[in-house]
């Protein structure tokens, strides 16, 4: 059984990193993001090359996520889990925080020293404001290198994901190399829709306001092979 959250990544997109990994849809804005393996890469080694370089923070160190599924989420939780920081889904005190600029008023039940705010538009536009005492995320995260080499061995809570991912990937019928369709409303837990596909090396369609009536034709453009609705 892997334990080890950064390798995992790394091996899903060694085969062919130009591939589609994460493609992200809203169907209520028509947004539509595509991102290969080396892109989505890219994002995390800059967010890993932010926590590690400019806020300091060492491995096991507490990291607030209060971010819906989306492609962005993926390259903090996975940039949080290269640098082996401890990623906490109950509100309380952390040492950084990562926040839609939607959520802001629930961000207040997690303090922080280091917060950042993402708007989560379409190819990433920076906030037209930034909310006092965060930083804009897109903005800050740009600025840092696209390489990031993890410590070696797991961090603290990989293999307990880990587990838990691969058990749901058997659970929910993910195959190794499955193309998956995704409705991110019923399936917002970051096992689901990111670790447990990431398992099985398979590639994920991620899905925001799903509308029924376009499945059938996402499933044929996408080459869709297992959805989850």
């Amino acid at each position: 059984m892997a334990d080890n959250i950064a390798r995992v990544f790394a091996d899903a997109i060694a085969t062919d990193p130009t591939r589609p990994l994460l493609t992200w849809y809203d169907d209520a804005s028509g947004d539509r993001t595509e991102l290969s393996g080396a892109t989505l890469a890219n994002w995390v080694a800059k967010t890993a090359n932010l926590l590690v370089d400019e806020v300091g923070l060492a491995p096991g160190t507490p990291a607030g996520v209060l971010l819906p599924p989306h492609w962005q989420t993926a390259a903090v939780l996975l940039g949080c889990w290269s640098a082996k920081l401890s990623v906490v889904d109950t509100p309380g005190e952390v040492d950084v925080l990562f926040a839609a600029a939607d959520r802001l008023d629930a961000a207040q039940s997690w303090p922080a020293d280091e917060r950042y705010a993402l708007g989560l538009a379409p190819l990433a536009v920076p906030l037209r404001q930034v909310p006092p005492g965060f930083a804009d995320y897109v903005v800050e995260v740009r600025r840092h290198g696209d390489h990031f080499n993890p410590q070696p061995g797991p961090g603290p809570t990989d293999a307990h994901l880990l587990a838990r991912a691969e058990a749901r990937a058997t659970e929910l019928g993910i195959e190794p190399g499955a193309r998956v369709l995704i409705d991110a409303a019923r399936y917002p837990d970051p096992v689901d829709w990111l670790l447990a596909p990431l398992t099985q090396a398979a590639t994920v369609v991620l899905n925001a306001n799903l509308d029924p009536t376009k499945v059938a034709s996402r499933q044929a453009t996408e080459k869709v092979t297992k959805t989850l609705q």
